[in-house]
């Protein structure tokens, strides 16, 4: 499909606005990314996605302490139990300055690297496997758009910071949308907790969105289930290195 065949409105469709795609996607979503893939448009989801990036760590921060923050980190992984006292204060305090510099970056530079990352591979999938192609923007309007259940994430992570016990929150996985939010790492190993905290309903949320999304940009001669499946492929590689690194 050409782009131009893919920015071509049909007589009697109304083009969305901007607050009409960001809730469309949860509503209509074949109707959303089928105009999103006409013309394509970003800033609405990405903007949403960094205040929301930035307002959770900002929370996180000030409910928990970077300093928790820090020791819990190295408590889930395992590394608390091999430091001294000594070392854990150390390594708290010299890990506090650092997360209380680069959350607020983070929120800037993280969502649109990983929208950056989901339109490539969008892309690469359309090309290699299917032998179809869209422009870059349209690649990344999809990849924001089909983002935007984090925005939901993001909320109910909101809700645990303002209203759970900081005391006995994970910073690393503050919401129960997956498995891994009800097991311990150290009790199961590295590798299971891992793939748990993997098996996130926000995770095949975006991936079926990215299905939709990307067959819209093909004016649907792929279908949304084989995109679907070249994303959960890779995703699945993704999660079971990512799972053999914890062994490490």
């Amino acid at each position: 499909m050409t782009n131009g065949e893919a920015n071509v409105m049909p007589a009697g469709v109304q083009e969305m606005s901007a607050a009409a795609r960001f809730f469309g996607v949860f509503t209509e979503p074949v109707k959303t990314f089928a105009d999103i893939s006409r013309k394509p448009g970003f800033w609405a989801p990405l903007i949403a996605m960094i205040l929301m990036s930035f307002a959770g760590g900002e929370i996180l921060i000030h409910r928990v302490g970077a300093d928790q923050i820090v020791r819990r980190s190295l408590e889930t992984s395992g590394r608390a139990s091999t430091m001294s006292p000594e070392q854990l204060q150390g390594a708290m305090t010299q890990g506090a300055k650092f997360v209380a510099i680069i959350t607020p970056i983070g929120a800037l530079i993280a969502v649109p690297i990983i929208l950056l990352i989901f339109a490539a591979i969008g892309l690469l999938i359309l090309k290699v496997v299917f032998g179809s192609s869209t422009n870059f923007k349209t690649a990344f309007s999809v990849a924001a758009h089909a983002n935007l259940p984090m925005f939901i994430a993001g909320i109910l992570v909101l809700i645990v910071l303002f209203f759970g016990d900081p005391a006995n929150m994970n910073p690393q996985n503050l919401a129960p949308t997956n498995i891994g939010f009800f097991l311990s790492r150290p009790a199961v190993g590295g590798a299971l907790y891992s793939l748990a905290t993997s098996m996130d309903v926000f995770s095949f949320w975006v991936l079926g969105l990215l299905g939709i999304g990307f067959s819209a940009t093909t004016g649907r001669k792929v279908k949304p289930r084989s995109v679907f499946f070249a994303f959960f492929v890779l995703w699945l590689i993704y999660v079971l290195l990512r799972a053999g690194l914890s062994l490490l």
